[in-house]
Order: C-alpha cells, then structure tokens, then sequence
C-alpha cells in the first residue's frame, strides 16, 4: 500500500498537479507577460528601443519616457542575466535587499498603486527569478559593489 501511496505522489508531481505553489513555479508566460503588460509595458513596449540602442542614448529615451524594451522574454532575459545583469532586480526592488540601502528602485512605484500590490508583484518576479538570485549586483564591480558570481548566475531561473 505504501509503494503504492508514493507512486502515485511521485506521478501527480511528475505530471503537474498542483501541490502547493512553489516560488520556481512562476514562468514568464504564466505570471510575468501578463505583470508586465499591465505594469511596464507603456514604457517597455514594443515601441521602445532594443538594450543596446537604447545604451547608445539614454537621455534621449528617458526625455519621451521610454526605456529599453522588454516585451518578449528574449527581451527581457538580457535585464536579468546578460549583459545588463540585475538591472531588473535593481529597477524593481523595495529596498530591502542586502546592497539597496533602503533605497527602493526607480521602477518599484509602477508595480502597484497601493503598497500591498507593489509587494504582491515584487514577490512575483522574485519568485520567477529566483529568491535566491535576487541580488542587485552588476555583471562586472562597480565602486564597492562586486560583481556577480558565477555561483550567483546559477541560482536565476527565469522559465519561459
């Protein structure tokens, strides 16, 4: 009866149901796309430039509020992992990350009119990333920051 129990959890685990939502559970077609569209997507759309136009001229695309795009997950990918490493962790964050010093993002009052649904769709995209890879740290040092890990990099999720 025992085996019996145990393959059966082993197959509901296997074939996806639901036990218990966990935080690598969050995609980005499932629970980021739909945050962004309805967050970000005004600046970030499709009508924004690519990372590296947008690096070439920042004070151009900041003077008619666009930023680089990240409406696909390709997008996106370069925000988080490379070569902008963390920019989306640094943008979005309350604050209370180890290296914020108290200072939220300049991104983090667009998650949410109220304070209770910013951190409901910070936990989001937390919970996509990785908790454990939600850290502010550039690719390479800047000033007293180090540079990401590679044992860092490792730990981002990002599921399409």
């Amino acid at each position: 009866m025992r085996a019996i129990k145990t393959a059966a959890l082993v197959a509901a685990l296997v074939a996806g149901v639901n036990t218990g939502v966990l935080a690598q559970d969050a995609t980005y077609r499932k629970d980021i796309k739909p945050l962004f569209d309805a967050k970000c997507a005004a600046c970030h759309g499709a009508g924004s430039p690519t990372l590296a136009d947008f690096l070439v001229d920042q004070k151009k695309y900041a003077a008619v509020m666009k930023g680089p795009r990240m409406d696909t997950y390709a997008d996106m990918i370069q925000l988080v992992g490379w070569p902008d490493t963390g920019a989306v962790m640094r943008r979005l964050d309350d604050g209370k990350s180890a290296g914020a010093g108290g200072k939220p993002g300049n991104m983090y009052p667009f998650l949410g009119t109220t304070e209770a649904e910013r951190q409901k769709n910070l936990q989001t995209f937390k919970s996509w990333v990785g908790t454990d890879a939600w850290v502010l740290n550039r690719l390479k040092a800047r000033g007293e920051v180090p540079g990401i890990g590679k044992e860092q990099l490792e730990k981002i999720q990002v599921k399409y």
